[in-house]
């Protein structure tokens, strides 16, 4: 049994004037500090026609602003000693850096800046280089990738097309294309408002002085105001099983299981993942052993989960099928798999590592500034919480083995599930 404690990082939240949020969370360990912005903005927010933008955004981000020329973003913060990237998806777009403690008012300058005032770099020539940049990663990381474009057979699979996550995070060639100058200014003028925004400063810097450089680089930014957005109520578990097979010349045959399980945040999706975690989260976990160990039919299998913040995550269950293998066979092993454990459960032991492992990688990320400052972030953004991070373990230990099997019951039976046969075999359309 597991008897886990709160964790004990301080944290000190405020709210600017113009809306923008700030958590400065002190740690004099190391003479560093972890910068971490994140805008509430990422793919769900696109419009249809328009998909692709949020991730293009973190691109031209970088290209210069009012006082920074173009590429000077990256290039003044390495030669000072730091560090930065960024990242989008489904739910949020973060920028990250990581600066001697002698250098922080130079990165909430630069930060600042190109919130503020990044409109008159966004130039046709940036947004078409930064364009072409995209399209290249697009190719490289999906369309000319094995399996590549499984995500988007995935979520054709989870959702309408008109669903805010009915389209990948990259979006498609066809709206890049399409994206005009006008388009990306005004994503830009909508989203990236400092009361869209949250701002966390972990690392070698005091509250006092944290929240006064917050207020000195970030104070005279205007506010916005933000449009309300478009919610979406959670959809039912899938019904009939839907089916999609798609051919390409990859190394092997591929399934994929698709579920809809509840949005990120509660404790039934918490239940979820350690389902999750028991039936593929390991080489140990029940998939793997009676698929890999057992029957011998794949050379690899597991499940994780997709986790979003609106109406419904996803659960998503593989098998790479060896070569002979029977396809069929090796679904109706996998949804064998899932029945009993929607029937018993998880074991104590099976529980207890699913805590264990969650806890190891818990302190593992928070032991890291850049990693603990995006979760303050985080929890900030999607839950108004930041304090939840302390709490975190705690609550995920919490849940008992009755609860996961409550929960997988009610959301990852065989009968609920969607299923992409991904098939070796010359490139063609997909079937339904």
């Amino acid at each position: 049994m597991t008897t886990a404690v709160p964790l004990g990082y301080p944290i000190h939240e405020h709210t600017l004037e113009n809306g923008l949020r700030v958590i400065i969370s002190p740690d004099h360990a190391v003479p560093f500090v972890a910068v971490n912005l994140w805008y509430d903005v990422g793919s769900r927010d696109e419009q249809p026609g328009r998909t692709g933008l949020a991730h293009l955004f973190e691109h031209v981000m970088f290209q210069g602003s009012e006082n920074v020329p173009g590429g000077d973003h990256f290039n003044t913060l390495q030669s000072s000693g730091a560090t930065g990237n960024a990242t989008t998806w489904f739910d949020r777009t973060n920028y990250f850096e990581a600066v001697p403690t002698g250098v922080l008012d130079l990165a909430l300058w630069l930060e600042a800046d190109r919130m503020g005032n990044l409109l008159p770099a966004l130039t046709q020539e940036n947004l078409d280089t930064q364009r072409e940049v995209v399209k290249e990663e697009k190719r490289q990381r999906y369309d000319n990738q094995p399996y590549g474009d499984t995500i988007d057979h995935v979520l054709a699979l989870a959702f309408p097309r008109e669903h805010p996550y009915g389209h990948t995070v990259i979006g498609s060639m066809e709206d890049l294309d399409a994206a005009s100058l006008a388009d990306t200014h005004a994503f830009f003028t909508t989203w990236y408002a400092p009361e869209n925004a949250v701002l966390t400063l972990v690392g070698d810097v005091t509250a006092k002085d944290g929240l006064a450089k917050a207020r000195k680089y970030f104070g005279r930014l205007p506010s916005r105001g933000v449009p309300p957005r478009r919610r979406v109520s959670p959809l039912p578990p899938h019904s009939d099983v839907p089916r999609r097979v798609t051919t390409a010349p990859v190394p092997a045959d591929m399934l994929y299981l698709q579920w809809r399980t509840p949005a990120r945040g509660t404790p039934v999706a918490d239940a979820n993942d350690i389902a999750l975690t028991v039936l593929g989260g390991s080489e140990t976990s029940r998939l793997y052993r009676r698929l890999v160990r057992e029957e011998a039919t794949c050379s690899g299998a597991g499940m994780s989960g997709i986790p979003l913040a609106w109406g419904n995550s996803l659960a998503l269950g593989f098998a790479r099928a060896l070569d002979g293998a029977d396809l069929a066979g090796v679904e109706a092993s996998l949804c064998d798999e899932v029945a009993r454990f929607c029937s018993e459960g998880p074991t104590e032991a099976e529980l207890h590592r699913a805590h264990i492992q969650f806890e190891r990688e818990w302190l593992a990320e928070c032991a890291r500034l850049e990693s603990r400052a995006d979760l303050f972030s985080a929890h900030a953004t999607m839950y108004r919480d930041p304090a939840r991070v302390n709490r975190r373990i705690v609550e995920y230990t919490a849940i008992t083995a009755d609860r996961v099997r409550e929960a997988a019951r009610a959301w990852l039976r065989p009968e609920q599930r969607a299923t992409l046969e991904y098939r070796r075999g010359p490139m063609g359309p997909q079937q339904w």
